[in-house]
């Protein structure tokens, strides 16, 4: 069967450079359009960027109903893998889905320079939810209405489903559920939407008292929670290529 086509703007997208890295990771149901900005800013500051298309997002919600987990923690390790063969010290950022996948892959890999977590989806999974999910599926219900476009810059439009895959749902959450945020010991910087109306607020709070590693916080009061893309998307670019800065010269 033919591959399904990317949308425009989708794509992945990356820059050489160095000596220093950053991967950067979109969300759920989202695409790289949503974190384009900032890899090109980590890019126009010297870094090497990796922008990774997760499987089955950018295309259709068809094509995104056969992925879960295991698929887009893969692409996230094999992109992180390339990223450090070529580089010094290598930092992740990651927003929503991909703030979950950068905490992820900082417990598996010690030697990350430092994670930047934007309004990133922890702490939500619950027996509740995945029961609910569950019977959805039961039912035969497939998809449910998206959480995409949560933008307050009214000029702004994120690239993302308007429907949301069941399945692909259930398996975040089962993730979600398992992953051990105080495996991370390298710095952490959290930026949240306190307007946030995908992922609670509180799970900033949450995170940042969870890793073991030192924290900084960034509030993001301008926007909602696809803040890469809102008022404040300035500010995060700026922030988190000057934390990248400072991890990766080991200070």
């Amino acid at each position: 069967m033919a591959e399904p086509k990317v949308l425009p703007g989708a794509e992945a997208w990356s820059a050489p450079g160095g000596p220093h890295g950053a991967l950067v990771v979109h969300g759920f149901t989202g695409c790289p359009q949503s974190m384009r900005g900032l890899a090109e800013a980590f890019a126009a500051a010297g870094f090497a960027v990796e922008l990774p298309r997760l499987p089955g997002h950018g295309t259709t919600v068809e094509d995104m109903a056969t992925t879960g987990w295991p698929d887009w923690s893969a692409t996230v390790e094999e992109a992180y893998t390339d990223l450090a063969s070529r580089c010094e010290k290598v930092v992740v950022a990651g927003l929503s889905m991909g703030g979950t996948l950068s905490v992820w892959l900082a417990t598996r890999h010690p030697e990350l320079a430092g994670v930047i977590a934007i309004n990133a989806a922890l702490g939500m999974a619950d027996d509740a939810m995945r029961k609910g999910l569950e019977e959805l599926l039961a039912q035969g219900v497939e998809t449910i209405d998206g959480v995409g476009n949560d933008v307050a810059d009214p000029e702004v439009t994120e690239l993302a489903y308007t429907q949301v895959p069941v399945r692909p749902l259930l398996s975040f959450g089962e993730a979600m559920a398992e992953l051990d945020p105080s495996e991370v010991h390298c710095p952490v910087l959290i930026m949240n939407s306190p307007q946030d109306h995908v992922v609670p607020p509180a799970a900033a709070d949450t995170l940042a008292e969870s890793v073991s590693g030192p924290v900084e916080r960034l509030t993001l009061e301008k926007s909602y929670h696809v803040a890469t893309l809102d008022y404040d998307r300035g500010l995060i670019e700026s922030a988190a290529v000057e934390f990248a800065r400072k991890v990766c010269a080991g200070g």
